[in-house]
Parts: structure tokens; sequence; C-alpha cells
């Protein structure tokens, strides 16, 4: 499958959707993912995490602001925006929104996503919920 179809449905199905069930058909069953603050293994972890974010920010969208792909690579560049409307990595609903960027590189592997490392805007994120200061 074409690198872009595979990153477009991972985001625009699975999260923006919640259709976990292409997750079987674009993720390879090897899959790991790795951000700044935690990591991943296979397609189970994955759609968890999908579904905790979901539940959290049931108006979560993704939109993909840029991409390339160079061999079995690409780079994503995205905004993350939603509501804050039940408890998150701890913190409990704060009904705020946020507006977030983020960047994914992702490997490919048999015609599927095999790896990903992603950083998203944190500070910005916790700033939007109200958890972290504005810093002056």
């Amino acid at each position: 499958m074409n690198p872009e179809y595979l990153i477009r449905t991972l985001i625009d199905e699975a999260f923006n959707k919640g259709d976990l069930s292409v997750l079987e058909t674009i993720i390879h069953p090897e899959y790991r993912y790795w951000s700044p603050d935690s990591e991943m293994r296979g397609i189970g972890q994955l759609a968890e995490f999908i579904q905790t974010f979901r539940n959290a920010f049931p108006d979560l969208h993704i939109e993909i602001d840029e991409f390339f792909n160079s061999q079995d690579r690409s780079c994503t560049a995205v905004t993350l925006t939603g509501t804050h409307e039940q408890d998150f990595m701890g913190i409990p609903a704060t009904r705020k929104s946020v507006d977030v960027k983020g960047m994914i590189i992702s490997r490919f592997e048999d015609n599927k996503i095999i790896e990903e490392r992603e950083i998203l805007d944190n500070l910005t994120f916790f700033q939007q919920l109200g958890v972290v200061t504005e810093l002056a």
C-alpha cells in the first residue's frame, strides 16, 4: 500500500472516526511507537491508546498539515484539536479545547506501518488544559 494512504487511513479512519478495524490492514503486527514520554508495542496497545484518547476528547480531530515520503519512511506534520471531556492521563476533564502541533516519523515494512516516533507539543497541550501555567 502507498505510505500516504496508510498514514491518512490511520489518522482519518482510526483517530478521527474511531474505526479501529482498519488497524489490522495498515499496522504491522510488530508495530512499535515512541514519544518522549511513552512507548507502545503492537496493534492492541495502539488501539487502546486511540480509544483512550477518543474517550477523553470525543471531538478529536487530527489534520495533516504536511506529508512527505522517502523510501521506507515518511514524516507527517499534524494539528490536533479537541475538547477534554473525560479523564486523560490522570487529568480530570477540564472541558477545555486544545489546538496543538506535532510531528510523526513513520517507517513501513510489508506495506504496513511498523514504527512511529512522535513529538507532540506537550507544553502547549498541558497549558491549554490549564495543568501547566503559561510561561512569561
